[in-house]
């Protein structure tokens, strides 16, 4: 699996762009510099297999639209996001206006889904409590967690936000740490770990546990 990380936007939010040797990429939380994320696909080569959200926050999709009108694919976000994602709760003057929706085929995530994608394949693991709808992607084969705003390196994310539950964060954690130790945490802030660091290091993982 190869994994490109673009800080994108104001808050420096983790797009990432992952492929395998089929060259059909998915992409994962583009909030922002759509410029930036296309020029990414163009350089290396790719086309896009499908775009996944780990949650509804502007800035984690707010280049959503821009990036899929020149490479259609389907995007992937959970119903309970889907609600405000793209309507006008969402959005931070002056640094985010109201995310655009594509025009795309739409794709209902769930806890326990798995999808095979550009030859990848990944497994939904539903973590509310950052928002409603907050999910993660785990690549078992590859030994691999796109985490958004769940679990950061040392931390979580925030809950004293509308939609965000602290005890339900709580689960969420407990879920997570049922995964093997030495899985690679690649978060939506932020520098990347290992969950058997976290258990070490975080005390919301403690916690939890």
């Amino acid at each position: 699996m190869n994994i490109e990380c673009l800080n994108v936007g104001p808050f420096q939010a983790g797009c990432y762009v992952v492929w395998g040797p089929a060259r059909h990429a998915l992409v994962i939380d583009p909030g922002a510099d759509a410029a930036t994320i296309l020029a990414l696909l163009d350089a290396r080569g790719l086309d896009v297999a499908g775009y996944l959200l780990t949650h509804g926050h502007y800035d984690h999709i707010s280049a959503l639209a821009e990036v899929a009108d020149k490479y259609p694919a389907p995007y992937a976000i959970h119903a309970l996001d889907l609600k405000w994602a793209f309507g006008p709760l969402n959005q931070s003057p002056p640094y985010y206006s109201v995310p655009r929706q594509p025009s795309g085929a739409l794709r209902i995530l769930e806890d326990g889904q798995t999808w095979t994608d550009g030859g990848l394949s990944y497994t939904v693991i539903g973590t509310p409590g950052h928002s409603p709808g907050s999910v993660c992607f785990h690549f078992p084969n590859e030994g691999v967690l796109f985490s958004g705003d769940t679990l950061f390196q040392g931390t979580v994310g925030r809950t004293d936000i509308p939609g965000g539950d602290g005890r339900v964060l709580t689960q969420s954690l407990r879920k997570l740490a049922q995964l093997p130790p030495a899985t690679r945490i690649v978060p939506g802030h932020g520098p990347e770990t290992r969950l058997a660091e976290e258990f070490r290091i975080n005390p919301f993982l403690k916690k939890s546990s």
